[in-house]
C-alpha cells in the first residue's frame, strides 16, 4: 500500500473494492487514509494520533497494525510514502515496513534506498542502495549540466519538503485522535 492503514482501513477488501479508475471524492476516509496516513514516531506510541501531515489526517500504532493483520490473516504490510534514512524502517515488531526506493531523495536527503527480496521460504531481505557520492565539480564541466542542476534546486526550493521518520508526538494529549 502507499500510505498506511489510519483509522478506517481494516480489511484488505475494503482496499480491493475501491472504484477504479481513482478519484479523490470528498469524504472518502478510506482512501485518504490509504493515500496519506503513517505509523506513528515508534512502536510505543499506540492508537491514533493527529498527522502533522495535515488536518484530518492521521497516523496508526503498532496495535492498529497488529489488529489488521489478525483480522486479515496476514504477516506483513508493506508501505512506501515516507523517506527513511536507511531505505527501509520496520514497524510493529516488523509487521510493518515503509520502503523507499529513492536515494538523496530530492537532492538534499542523502538518505539510502532499498528494495526487499522474497526467498523461496518467504523471508523478507531488505538490500540496500547507497547514495552517489557528491560529484565533483571541475572547470570542465558541461553547460546542460550546470543548467539542469540548476533547474532541479529551484524545483525542489519551491516544494514543501517532505519529512523523513521522526516527527515528535505529543504524549496525552486528551484533544488528538487517540482518545476518541
Amino acid at each position: 500500500m502507499h500510505g498506511g492503514i489510519g483509522r478506517s482501513i481494516n480489511h484488505v477488501e475494503q482496499i480491493e473494492n475501491l472504484q477504479r479508475p481513482i478519484t479523490m471524492e470528498a469524504g472518502s476516509i478510506v482512501l485518504m487514509d490509504l493515500l496519506w496516513s503513517d505509523p506513528t514516531e515508534n512502536d510505543s506510541v499506540e492508537g491514533l494520533r493527529p498527522n502533522a501531515r495535515g488536518p484530518g489526517l492521521v497516523t496508526f500504532g503498532p496495535d492498529r497494525v497488529m489488529e489488521f493483520c489478525n483480522n486479515n490473516d496476514l504477516q506483513l504490510i508493506v508501505r512506501a510514502h515516507e523517506c527513511v534514512m536507511d531505505g527501509f524502517e520496520r514497524f510493529a515488531q516488523g509487521h510493518l515496513i515503509t520502503l523507499f526506493s529513492a536515494t538523496n531523495y530530492c537532492g538534499t536527503a542523502n538518505n539510502a534506498g532499498a528494495i526487499l527480496v522474497l526467498g523461496r521460504d518467504l523471508v523478507v531481505v531488505p538490500k540496500l542502495i547507497h547514495p552517489l557520492p557528491p560529484a565533483i565539480s571541475s572547470p570542465e564541466a558541461s553547460p546542460e549540466r550546470h543548467i539542469e542542476d540548476t533547474w532541479m534546486q529551484e524545483l525542489n526550493a519551491n516544494r514543501p519538503p517532505t519529512p523523513t521518520r521522526g516527527r515528535p508526538q505529543v504524549a496525552n494529549d486528551r484533544g488528538s485522535l487517540a482518545w476518541i
